[in-house]
């Protein structure tokens, strides 16, 4: 007999996998409106347990305005402290959108992405970039300029270097 997933299944999974994005979500929102000082204490340590257990690092001061979809999961996704994320965004693993800390950089400070941004595997946002609203980021590209709304960025050419 074929079991149907209904929103209780999904919550006991999502308890006992404790890796998908809606579990990510429910803790990270109880770590930042938690009431009381030693509640707020508790989740923040589960949220920096779960981070670790999967390799990534999205630290609660990010501003994330809605919920991600993570279709991998959070595994070795990172984000700067001070960057900000749309809504409706996906972002899928071994993301980076980080930081440039080198003050005499031109792009010194954090990436901003619009909403609705998706971010392929393994793709670096890195320095103070304003990604659109509805951009696509391919796998692996690394981006370090702003993008307008609405477009695509890839990474480079192949390029083939042959042995003698």
């Amino acid at each position: 007999m074929d079991i149907q997933e209904n929103g209780f299944v999904k919550k006991i999974k999502s308890f006992v996998l404790k890796n998908d994005s809606d579990y990510f979500w429910r803790l990270r929102t109880k770590a930042l409106n938690a009431n009381s000082k030693f509640s707020k204490l508790y989740y923040q340590y589960r949220y920096s347990k779960l981070m670790k257990s999967m390799g990534s690092a999205i630290p609660l001061e990010a501003v994330i305005e809605g919920k991600p979809e993570l279709p991998h999961g959070l595994y070795g996704i990172f984000v700067s402290r001070g960057a900000k994320i749309g809504k409706g965004c996906i972002i899928y693993q071994q993301v980076t959108i980080g930081s440039n800390t080198d003050k005499d950089s031109k792009g010194y400070g954090f990436p901003t992405v619009g909403d609705h941004v998706l971010i392929g595997a393994g793709a670096k946002i890195i320095g103070n970039v304003k990604i659109g609203n509805h951009v696509k980021i391919g796998a692996n590209a690394v981006v370090t300029k702003d993008l307008p709304d609405n477009c695509t960025a890839i990474s480079g050419e192949l390029r083939i270097i042959e042995k003698d």
